[in-house]
């Protein structure tokens, strides 16, 4: 056997498009393509060592965890397999630019007839890397720079700086990063921050100076994050016209939190999935560890996606969240639910719905939001295969509702008032997928069931971000 470069395994009915026997490799005999997969798979090997060429920073210990099953191979396409499942492994810790693995027949005194060596040749990204950034969130976009130290102490970590300015928030912060070794799902992920943001539909303006420790895991299919956070918070009023709600916020406050993210995701895209569901789960409980805020949040995330007839995709969403407030003291207008918008209730101005004051708005304590979307192909696909499958054509019925609840009453008559004084809304309109980073939309929206105090947007509306209804 000779020398096998596993990179493509085109000529072998196989599925690993990066690994494999490619004809020019290897000098084989002319013969039927099933009698030599036959050989192969019946061909017992064993492999007796495995080789790690081009490190320089990073610790052989971090690796040996990610190639292991390499020795647990018993035949030639076995081998190949394992072997693209390691170089698999060692791409996803983020401290290679490239992988490539060779396959060969064992030498020296102690080889076996059938022996094999694997050979891992890495080629290690910079220390440090530095980028602009383009950022579109839920409320705008935002121009920044990133720095990252990658494989700090030779075992996979990172230490990143980002910095990011925009027209209603600024940001900048110090993240550092350890993944476990042989478990990179398993990390942890130490955070301190700055962050200071506009919400003028509350004519409010809010800085954060926080500190915050994350410990993430998987739990059978489901990915998991304990997470302990201390904010310094202070709230402020841009204009002397805020109401008294607003202005009675004013000023700095302290709040601890200890908090839990369950997420179950198999969409095949986060930003226009055509297939797959998800459900996100995330708990809060302030005021345990301290500070001056003490509540208890709730919110949830439901999506399902089913591909239809002629490339349609048939899309449900549903929403929901609540807040208790525990002892005395009123919740704040930063940690109450806002809903409205382009990204949720479309329809209506952003975050302008629900509980309000003299025009400024307050948020509420529950809600809940669902949408029916389907999206089809553009009707003339002038692109079919380029550039035009990156747009859809969207229907969608839009509805939810937003208020405080009296925690005195039982759970029927918080059901009850939730389900009064429904907003919804319908319409059409353009997606644009912008890769896997965000998406653009353009609707006609025609709102209904409008409450007094509602802002609305009737007619053509433009939204962007990265998580939708």
């Amino acid at each position: 056997m000779g020398t096998v470069h596993t990179r493509s395994l085109d000529p072998l009915p196989m599925h690993w498009p990066e690994l494999g026997v490619q004809a020019d490799d290897i000098d084989a005999p002319e013969m039927d393509q099933e009698p030599k997969q036959e050989v192969l798979e019946n061909k017992d090997v064993v492999v007796q060592r495995v080789h790690i060429d081009g490190l320089g920073r990073t610790k052989e210990d971090l690796l040996t965890y990610e190639i292991s099953d390499v020795f647990q191979a018993k035949n030639l396409i076995d081998v190949m397999r394992k072997s693209h499942e390691a170089r698999q492994k060692l791409l996803r810790l983020g401290i290679f630019r490239k992988v490539e693995v060779v396959i060969d027949t064992s030498r020296g005194e102690d080889a076996l007839p059938n022996g094999l060596d694997v050979t891992f040749e890495v080629t290690e990204l910079r220390r440090m890397t530095a980028s602009p950034q383009k950022m579109i969130g839920n409320i705008e976009g935002s121009m920044g720079l990133g720095l990252k130290l990658l494989n700090v102490f030779g075992r996979a970590e990172k230490l990143t700086f980002h910095f990011s300015y925009g027209t209603k928030e600024n940001s900048y912060g110090l993240s550092f990063f350890k993944p476990q070794p042989g478990n990179f799902e398993r990390n942890i992920t130490l955070n301190v921050y700055k962050v200071t943001g506009q919400f003028p539909w509350s004519s409010l303006w809010e800085t954060d100076r926080g500190i915050s420790a994350e410990l993430s895991f998987p739990v059978w299919k489901t990915s998991q994050t304990l997470k302990w956070e201390a904010i310094w918070r202070e709230l402020g009023c841009p204009t002397r016209a805020a109401s008294f709600p607003i202005r009675e916020e004013r000023g700095h406050s302290l709040k601890s939190l200890l908090s839990h993210a369950m997420v179950i995701d198999t969409r095949n895209s986060s930003i226009l999935p055509s297939k797959g569901g998800l459900l996100k789960i995330h708990q809060e409980l302030a005021g345990y560890t301290g500070g001056d805020a003490s509540f208890l949040k709730e919110d949830f995330e439901i999506q399902l996606n089913k591909t239809l007839l002629w490339d349609s995709v048939l899309s449900a969403s549903l929403w929901g969240g609540l807040l208790l407030p525990i002892g005395d003291k009123p919740t704040s207008v930063a940690d109450r639910f806002y809903l409205g918008g382009p990204n949720s209730i479309r329809g209506f101005s952003m975050y302008r719905m629900g509980p309000q004051s003299e025009g400024d708005y307050l948020g509420g304590e529950a809600y809940w939001a669902g949408g029916l979307h389907l999206y089809t192909p553009l009707p003339f696909r002038p692109s079919m295969g380029g550039f035009g499958d990156l747009f859809r054509t969207h229907f969608f019925l839009n509805a939810g509702n937003l208020c405080n609840l009296n925690y005195g009453e039982g759970p029927q008559a918080h059901l009850k008032k939730l389900a009064e004084c429904i907003r919804w809304s319908y319409g059409l309109g353009i997606v644009l997928r912008l890769g896997n980073i965000a998406r653009i939309e353009l609707n006609y929206c025609i709102p209904m069931g409008v409450q007094r105090g509602d802002s609305i947007c009737d007619g053509v509306q433009f939204g962007a971000g990265i998580r939708f209804l």
